[in-house]
């Protein structure tokens, strides 16, 4: 009886050490397995980026991946299809499709007078410094649909600069180039854009700059009488004047760093002697070449002035 224990607790644990070598084999297999898939996902999204590219001239090809892979997936379930590469046909074959998927992959997130406290120091920091010349340039890079370009008309006003200033608020897509164009929000928004002007420091009554219409409120013409507004390419275009300040606030993040740099090369040629680089809270100068190129004026609101 003794002996058919022993046996048993034998069979026990050979059998234990068995699953334990299958277990190790099964999930180096499927550890393998992920990682081939990982690798065709890429080769598929760089397939589908390098197409867009070389065909319509759009370059997100140093765009930070996981974000990319985000936007690029919401699209092929939006079009339902199945894989990347589906899209990849789709889009070289369909134009529209094309524009969907641009659409998808461009961030366009502005608001009025979006971070008060940034706008409030800006005021105090910048606003003096553009007191000096007889005539300014601003660049908003990236400006989505107009609403950050406004709130500097309406600062500027306000100040009793604006007749000085030409604003060129550029971006990559035309379609909300048009919506910036129009001047026209929705009218429900105007109750959170108030509370953030009264924040940066608005010195008149917000529902001034404004005329509503239904549920749409468009800004008054003559904060559109300075703007230039324009298609341009962050990636593959380059400078196109002089400039006493550049805002480009929450786009590079969504940059790589390569890709970082070399716009930050853009900006660092179109920036005149002592002229200001606005950038989002969550972005840097520190790790560009460019980085002793400028003092801080505001660390904390990315404010910077160039010094060399």
């Amino acid at each position: 009886m003794q002996i058919d224990d022993d046996f048993d607790d034998k069979q026990k644990e050979e059998v234990s050490t068995l699953r334990k070598i299958s277990s190790v084999y099964t999930n180096a297999e499927r550890s393998q397995a992920t990682k081939e898939e990982e690798e065709r996902e890429r080769i598929e999204v760089g397939l589908l980026l390098e197409g867009l590219y070389r065909l319509y001239g759009y370059d997100f090809r140093n765009y930070a991946y996981a974000s990319l892979r985000r936007r690029i997936w919401h699209r092929v379930y939006a079009e339902r299809l199945g894989t990347i590469s589906a899209l990849q046909d789709r889009m070289l074959h369909d134009r529209s499709c094309m524009e969907r998927l641009v659409a998808d992959l461009v961030i366009h997130v502005t608001e009025m007078f979006r971070d008060p406290t940034f706008f409030a120091a800006f005021r105090e920091q910048v606003v003096p410094l553009l007191k000096a010349p007889p005539a300014f340039r601003i660049w908003h890079a990236g400006c989505s649909t107009g609403e950050e370009v406004y709130s500097t008309a309406i600062m500027l006003h306000e100040e009793g600069l604006y007749d000085r200033a030409r604003i060129y608020a550029t971006d990559i897509n035309e379609e909300v180039l048009h919506t910036a164009e129009r001047a026209s929000y929705p009218l429900k928004k105007m109750q959170e854009y108030t509370q953030s002007y009264m924040r940066a420091g608005g010195k008149e009554a917000f529902s001034q700059y404004y005329s509503a219409s239904e549920n749409m409120a468009e800004f008054h013409p003559f904060l559109r009488e300075r703007i230039v507004f324009a298609q341009h390419n962050l990636v593959t275009d380059r400078s196109f004047n002089e400039f006493h300040v550049i805002f480009c606030r929450n786009v590079l993040i969504y940059f790589n760093s390569r890709l970082q740099n070399q716009v930050h090369d853009l900006f660092y040629e179109s920036l005149c002697h002592s002229g200001i680089l606005i950038l989002g809270h969550k972005e840097s100068i520190a790790f560009t070449k460019h980085a002793d190129s400028y003092e801080a004026l505001d660390l904390q609101e990315k404010i910077f002035r160039k010094i060399k």
